[in-house]
């Protein structure tokens, strides 16, 4: 399944300075009945932003209408836990495009990787300036590079350089997952079977 394109993204950020999110909170495991990626942003920290009666609580930030944007910005050991591919489904409909943290649990991290949502990991030291930017100033951006592999606050120019996969990079550049990648190479597929002598 292809997704958007993602080379730099632009975008104010929601904090959530939480550290060891799992993937259980991310999303509950009474939500995982559906095998399409629809539908799970209803759910994204299902726990965290309603109350029992459904009402949301109000002091959760997705509740809050001052922070927005399509970047999460976690705090460190974020997707720890079990596997479920649904946490990162959850977040990619929700609509982030990004997480942001010092730490990354590496199922969490390719479980992104694969559907378009770009795990940027910082030091720690970056991550309390994103952290104390957002907080002097919600609608502070930031400039997500991913050609470059650049994290950059845009208010004071502050940039941190983060690291990724070669060929997941490629294919977050063009919007594929792993099928897409060998569907664009069935040519070449196809002439190596013919040149087998078998």
């Amino acid at each position: 399944m292809a997704y958007d394109k993602f080379e730099k993204l632009k975008s104010t950020a929601v904090p959530l300075p939480i550290e060891n999110v799992d993937t259980d909170q991310i999303i509950p495991a009474r939500f995982l009945k559906a095998t399409e990626r629809v539908g799970f942003g209803d759910n994204l920290f299902r726990d965290w932003r309603y109350n029992a009666d459904n009402t949301p609580k109000r002091d959760f930030v997705l509740n809050n209408p001052i922070y927005k944007g399509r970047i999460l910005v976690g705090g460190k050991n974020f997707g720890s836990g079990s596997s479920r591919e649904h946490a990162a489904w959850a977040i990619y409909d929700y609509g982030f495009r990004c997480v942001v943290s010092s730490f990354f649990a590496d199922i969490f991290r390719g479980n992104c990787l694969n559907i378009g949502v770009l795990p940027v990991q910082v030091s720690a030291e970056f991550l309390d300036k994103i952290y104390k930017a957002i907080e002097a100033n919600p609608n502070t951006e930031m400039e997500i590079n991913l050609p470059n592999q650049t994290i950059t606050l845009l208010d004071s120019g502050e940039q941190e350089s983060f690291d990724i996969n070669s060929y997941k990079k490629e294919n977050m550049l063009n919007g594929y997952d792993d099928i897409d990648y060998l569907t664009k190479m069935k040519s070449e597929i196809q002439e190596f079977a013919e040149a087998r002598p078998f």
